[in-house]
């Protein structure tokens, strides 16, 4: 047969966490067709590459994002595909762009999605067809936001719900599910579902357990309170057998820096019990709106966005409060709504939880933030450049399987995230040693360096620094 694509002698690293190998590897109709001993693959190709000293892994499975509305108005997405990212899970934190219904402005934190006008999928299935129909360069899988469902049912998300709003919502959520949803997310930390009592997160895992899909989870607090707060999660989940995803896992705030070993050894005493995982994204800094209980003088807290105070963006509260004559809080509250970056980490605590062999690879960026933080750009480059060649914190095999093969299997992305025949043909050819992660918080929107070439379904969609209009990515129904 003549491939469409042959890339020979590159440096194999296949994303199941084996030792690289060196192979020929061609292409066809969006599949890896042969994976063959270097020179070996002689039949006809529209397209050769030569791959000597190069490393060839699957495409990237960013976990966490928030690309649910950018993939369909930014279809080309630049802030994944440069950094080898050729899947997005969508509808993290519990908030996702459907089902849903406004009757207002979205509320907090749904806006950081977009605003009132973009908020118009009804149906989740009207998502996966907007999504189908935009082509993105990214394939495309999708959680159920409860926030999401709340907002839809619920004239006051002060509260928890009642039992026929509770009806209401899993009847919403099955419905999606049937549609395609991968699973359910929440945000117990946001004011727009921290009302919601345990009781109403069970109710709603309860149809996980009924029509499948994974439960992710923002705990109900990342803060002193840690422990308990995922004692809940793994109670909400273990409850229905529900694989659990704790969401960018962290130990927030100074007073909590240093107990990422307990929560580790938490999730271990779980693993025996019941399917959990988490993600991480490699930094010290946090972004999300600004969040009033977060305003502290004990960490460095940056401004993204203000709504009634556009010129403020991309200035330290601090600053914005000297100029203001004001304490941090009441220029905080004077700025509402805004967004935030917020310096709460300790390095040790991110490299314990980055390292552990439950731990995914997810950026949690903000594309609609007009100054997103660098792991909207730079999350994968900085793992494995910064954290595992530099820092040698694991090797280049671990790296990679934390951040395609280990994840397509917690979300169920079938034939997906290993380099093996038959599977789609999502690929990314790249210098490890010049590989660096360039975006930085005063310059946050670099492409990595290093990223030669990415595949998504086998077309090529990026390739020496500039980005294609290939549109070759597929929306991933749960299968």
């Amino acid at each position: 047969m003549t491939y469409d694509t042959v890339i020979r002698k590159g440096s194999v690293v296949d994303g199941s966490g084996a030792a690289m190998f060196t192979a020929d590897i061609a292409l066809s109709e969006g599949r890896i067709q042969r994976i063959a001993e270097p020179g070996t693959i002689r039949g006809p190709a529209r397209e050769i590459i030569e791959a000597e000293g190069l490393c060839l892994t699957p495409g990237f499975i960013d976990v966490h994002t928030h690309d649910d509305l950018e993939a369909i108005h930014n279809p080309l997405v630049p802030a994944k595909i440069t950094q080898g990212v050729t899947t997005v899970i969508v509808g993290n934190c519990g908030i996702s762009a459907s089902p849903v219904t406004l009757q207002g402005d979205p509320p907090d934190p749904l806006n950081l999605l977009g605003d009132r006008r973009r908020f118009c999928y009804p149906q989740f299935s009207d998502y996966a067809r907007a999504v189908q129909q935009a082509r993105p360069n990214v394939n495309v899988a999708a959680l159920v936001g409860h926030t999401s469902l709340r907002n839809n049912h619920m004239d006051d998300l002060q509260r928890t719900a009642t039992n026929s709003e509770l009806t209401a919502m899993r009847a919403q959520l099955r419905d999606a599910l049937q549609q395609g949803a991968i699973g359910l997310s929440s945000g117990l930390a946001y004011g727009s579902a921290k009302c919601a009592d345990t009781a109403e997160v069970l109710e709603m895992v309860a149809e996980l357990s009924e029509q499948g899909g994974v439960y992710t989870t923002h705990l109900r607090t990342e803060f002193d309170k840690i422990l308990e707060a995922l004692d809940e999660a793994l109670m909400t989940a273990g409850e229905h057998r529900v694989p659990l995803i704790v969401s960018h896992l962290k130990c927030a705030g100074r007073g909590n820096w240093g107990r990422s070993g307990e929560v580790l050894n938490a999730l271990d005493a779980a693993v025996h019990k019941q399917k959990v995982a988490c993600d991480c994204y490699p930094y010290t800094a946090s972004s999300s709106t600004l969040d009033l209980a977060q305003v502290t003088d004990d960490i460095e807290i940056f401004v993204t966005w203000s709504e009634p105070y556009p010129d403020q963006g991309g200035r330290s509260l601090g600053d914005i409060a000297q100029d203001w004559n004001l304490s941090r809080l009441q220029a905080a509250q004077k700025l509402q709504p805004a967004g935030a970056v917020y310096h709460c980490m300790s390095d040790d605590d991110v490299q314990n939880i980055l390292r552990h062999p439950l731990t995914m690879v997810g950026s949690d960026g903000l594309p609609n933030d007009p100054h997103p933080h660098p792991r909207l750009w730079g999350a994968f480059p900085r793992v494995l450049a910064h954290y595992g060649r530099d820092l040698k914190l694991f090797d280049l095999e671990t790296a990679v399987h934390k951040m395609s093969g280990l994840s397509a299997g917690n979300f169920g992305l079938r034939e997906r995230g290993l380099i093996r025949e038959g599977y789609a043909a999502d690929l990314v050819l790249m210098n490890y040693i010049e590989l660096e992660s360039v975006a930085s918080f005063s310059n946050p929107q670099a492409p990595a360096q290093g990223i030669h070439q990415v595949w998504v379904n086998g077309i090529c969609a990026y390739s020496d620094g500039v980005v294609r209009d290939s549109r070759s990515g597929s929306f991933l129904f749960r299968q």
